[in-house]
Formats: C-alpha cells, sequence, structure tokens
C-alpha cells in the first residue's frame, strides 16, 4: 500500500506528462545562454543544424581541455621569482663573529696537549670531525685522571681573549667602540666574540663606504695550535650574519691572514620563500632558544633534543637549559649520539618534509673581500713604536678588518605564486567566455537543468520498480505441518 501511494504521488506531483517535458527541454534550449544551441534546436535546415552542433561540440570540447590545463597547471604548484632593489637613507649594520684561527693559549696547552683531541670531540657537535686511534690511549688516560675537567670553563680561561692588548683599534660609524661591545660565544673555533649582536637601534649606516674598522693582534707567541692536527694557519677568521642569529662557521667563514688588510663590501639580502606546496618553508615552526627561525638555529635546536634524551645531558656549545655534560659522557656519548644523528639522518634540513626547512624569510649578506699588504714602511714604524715590538712582530700578528656597505640598499628576492586562485578562476571563466559565451549564471542553469532531469529520471525509475512481494504470516494464511497431514489423511 505504502509503495502505490508513492507512486501515485511521484506520479501526480514529480513527473510532468511526455509533451510537458519536450516542451521543457526545447524552452531550455531556446533561452539558455550558452551560445548557440538555440541555433540547433531552432535552425529547420538540416544542414546549418548538423554545422552548428559541430561547432557547439568542438568549442565545448576546447574549452573542457583548456580548462582542465589550468587545473593541472595550478595543481603543480607553480612559482615565480622577482628581484626588488630597495634604496634607503640608513641601513642596519649586520651582526660580525670574529674568531682567532689559533683557539688556545700555549702555556696551557704545552702542558695539556690533549686538549686539541677533546675540543674536536666537544665541536664535532656543530662540525663532524674524526678522532684519530693513535689518541685514543692518551684520551683514555686523560679521562680517567681528570673527570672533574671542564672543557667549557678551561676553554673560557684559557683560549682566545678579547681585551686591548689583542683589539687595537676599533671604530664604528666614525665612533670608538671597545672590547664590551662584543659579545662571546663558543663555536667550533672556541672563545669567539660577536659584534652587534643584540641589534641595536643606533648600530646603523647612513653614509656607503663607512662602517666597522679593526685592528687584532693575534699574538702568535701566546696562541697556538697543533701543527700536527692540521692547524697551520695564522690570523683572524669572521662571519657576517644576521644579529638575531647565530654565527655559522661551517664553509662561511671569511680568513684574514696575519699581515694581511682585508676591505668587505657586503651588501643585504633579503629572500622570502613561499610555503609548502609552493615554496618550502612552513611559517609554523618556531625555536625555543632563537628570536627567529633559521635553518641552523633549528639544527642545533634537534641535536640538542636528541642528546639530551639519549644521554641525559646538554653540550654547552649547543642552546638549552639541560645539565651540562662531563668530558666522559662527551667521549662515551656524546660523540657516538653525534655520529648516529648525522648517519640516520634525524636532523635534516632543506625541504618542508625534513626536520629543519628553510626559512620563509632570511636575511643574508653577501660579501666581496679584498687584500692588501698591511701597512707600508712607516706604519710599520708606527705601530713598531706604539707597540714596542719589532717590524717583523707586526708583520706576523697585525689583521686590520674594514667591513662596510657597498651602498644604501637592500635587494629582496621574493618567491611568488605564478597562478592564484583569482587567477585561475579568472582563466576559467575567460575560457568559458572565449568559446562558448558562458558565465557563472549559465553554469547555474545547466546545474539547475541537469537536476531537473536528474530528478525525472529517479522518478521514472522508481515507477517502473517491481511491486515488492508480499510475506504473509505462515500461521494464518499457510497451512501448517500438522494441518496438511490432517488434510491427507481425510483425504
Amino acid at each position: 500500500g505504502i509503495l502505490e501511494k508513492t507512486r501515485l504521488y511521484l506520479t501526480k506531483k514529480l513527473l510532468p506528462h511526455l509533451e510537458d517535458r519536450r516542451k521543457y527541454h526545447q524552452e531550455f534550449a531556446s533561452s539558455t545562454s550558452f551560445h548557440g544551441v538555440h541555433n540547433i534546436v531552432q535552425t529547420r535546415s538540416k544542414t546549418r543544424k548538423t554545422l552548428w552542433l559541430l561547432v557547439v561540440a568542438g568549442c565545448l570540447a576546447t574549452v573542457i581541455w583548456q580548462i582542465c590545463s589550468r587545473f593541472i597547471y595550478y595543481f603543480s604548484w607553480p612559482t615565480t621569482s622577482t628581484m626588488t632593489v630597495q634604496y634607503v637613507e640608513n641601513v642596519k649594520f649586520p651582526a660580525v663573529t670574529f674568531c682567532n684561527l689559533n683557539r688556545f693559549q700555549a702555556h696551557a696547552v704545552n702542558n695539556l696537549r690533549i686538549i686539541f683531541v677533546i675540543w674536536n670531540i666537544v665541536s664535532a657537535v656543530l662540525q663532524k670531525f674524526a678522532v684519530e686511534d693513535k689518541y685514543s690511549q692518551e684520551l683514555n688516560d686523560f679521562l680517567h685522571g681528570n673527570q672533574n675537567f671542564s672543557v667549557k670553563e678551561f676553554t673560557r680561561k684559557n683560549g682566545f681573549y678579547l681585551n686591548s692588548s689583542t683589539l687595537l683599534e676599533c671604530e664604528f660609524f666614525g665612533k670608538p667602540c671597545y672590547p664590551q661591545d662584543f659579545e662571546h660565544v663558543f663555536t667550533e673555533y672556541g672563545n669567539c666574540f660577536t659584534f652587534n649582536q643584540n641589534d641595536l637601534p643606533a648600530r646603523q649606516v647612513s653614509v656607503s663606504g663607512r662602517g666597522l674598522q679593526l685592528l687584532f693582534d693575534v699574538q702568535q707567541e701566546n696562541f697556538t695550535d697543533e701543527p700536527a692536527l692540521g692547524f697551520t694557519d695564522a690570523g683572524i677568521t669572521f662571519v657576517i650574519h644576521s644579529p638575531k642569529e647565530l654565527p655559522r662557521f661551517d664553509g662561511l667563514g671569511l680568513l684574514t691572514p696575519v699581515g694581511m688588510h682585508a676591505q668587505v663590501a657586503i651588501r643585504q639580502l633579503k629572500s622570502i620563500i613561499q610555503e609548502y606546496p609552493w615554496g618550502e618553508c612552513k611559517p609554523d615552526i618556531k625555536l625555543q632558544y632563537h628570536k627567529i627561525y633559521s635553518t641552523n638555529g633549528c639544527l642545533q635546536e634537534c641535536k640538542a633534543r636528541y642528546i639530551q634524551d639519549w644521554c641525559g645531558c646538554l653540550p654547552f656549545i649547543l642552546p638549552g637549559n639541560g645539565t651540562e655534560c662531563d668530558l666522559l659522557k662527551f667521549y662515551n656519548c656524546v660523540y657516538p649520539a653525534t655520529y648516529d644523528i648525522e648517519v640516520k639522518g634525524l636532523c635534516t634540513a632543506g625541504t618542508h618534509n625534513s626536520t629543519c626547512p628553510t626559512p620563509c624569510e632570511e636575511t643574508s649578506y653577501p660579501t666581496t673581500i679584498t687584500y692588501s699588504s698591511f701597512g707600508g714602511e712607516k706604519a710599520i714604524k708606527y705601530f713598531s713604536t706604539k707597540l714596542k715590538k719589532s717590524p717583523e712582530y707586526v708583520r706576523q700578528n697585525l689583521v686590520r678588518i674594514d667591513i662596510k656597505y657597498h651602498d644604501l640598499s637592500y635587494k629582496i628576492t621574493q618567491q611568488q605564486k605564478a597562478l592564484t586562485v583569482s587567477e585561475l578562476l579568472a582563466d576559467v571563466g575567460g575560457q568559458l567566455g572565449l568559446f562558448c559565451g558562458a558565465s557563472m549564471i549559465t553554469i547555474i542553469e545547466l546545474l539547475e537543468y541537469i537536476f531537473t532531469n536528474f530528478c525525472w529520471m529517479c522518478v521514472f525509475l522508481l515507477l517502473k520498480a517491481p511491486e515488492m512481494p508480499q510475506w504473509n504470516n505462515p500461521s494464518q494464511n499457510q497451512p501448517t505441518h500438522n494441518e496438511k497431514k490432517k488434510g491427507i489423511q481425510e483425504c
């Protein structure tokens, strides 16, 4: 009964007569804003009807092909890069970290030569070093005999220091600067000192060709490294970086040997990278111990987390607030853990799916450096008299470094989306309008027409469905087994 009532309702209310359906199709074809369709319906000539049918079908196939190609291009996440040069009245000066190539004081190292091997183990957290087997026995004897030895305190006290005897001259934009203006930091070169680490607002340059001028005395007789371990150079190494980032010397340090005058011209380059999937950055990543995100800072924090989990302590050369690792922990746990992190790729960088993807915005300082011999004869005599040292000492120990901006401008390299959503919609609309004269209203008309015909088809299928079988109660409509047996006996 329910099925019959449903069929009756569908027949009266939803399914129009055949003549009404034909009239609806004809009216839609004649009034739709989809160009060319009314010419197919209203033209009586079969030739013209065929031609218009071919034209409409060809245009429809072309527009489908064009729209599909635009969607395929959009989902390939294309990008373009633009470079602009922005000229300003003043520009912020970067941070510069200076280190002596000779890490430790000679009087301390002469009594403790194994400190070079120990420092290699410590700095392997930042840059991979290999400890040769010939030092293993000597190293084990030292570790068991000096369990309370602190590499951090030893390096701070007996490493390179910055005072009036090692920093002879310092001038920033015509004003004197002093060793107190430099901040101490540990790197793979031991004690290093950073100028402008806190990004002070006053540290700006308003005239190109002027900047930071320094004169160092490396004091080779007081500071030395072990030539047998590969340390054979003398001079100052430095790296120019953002004031909010930590220095990174691995492959990026600039070297100035003794007796040389280095003139460094810098430019500021800002790089803006799109987030995934257009680019490789992730804007939601934050670092715990750094003000801004950088790949180097992320790698250091990643290594610090793994080492703290494995060894229960934290190397002082990495950021964090954990318990400092002693010398035995460095040798027995930290050094092998660092090797495992690199081999297993636990801290990776570069792509969006790596541990430390590239930053979305990064500031770098490309440099152009030129060298000349430090001082003429009169300059050598002047410094020899001032320092009360021989001219040979001046040539073998003094290093002059000038760092300045090439011009008061900075370049912005920006990665942009080659096709945005609005541009994609504009392309699709343009293709529809060019080939079919269609718009958004036309699409709604087509959707309404398709939906109406779909409803009619569903109603038609329901009306043609076979009747449901009547499942009667066997106790009422069919004889039971005993009744059948009784009927047979009576018969």
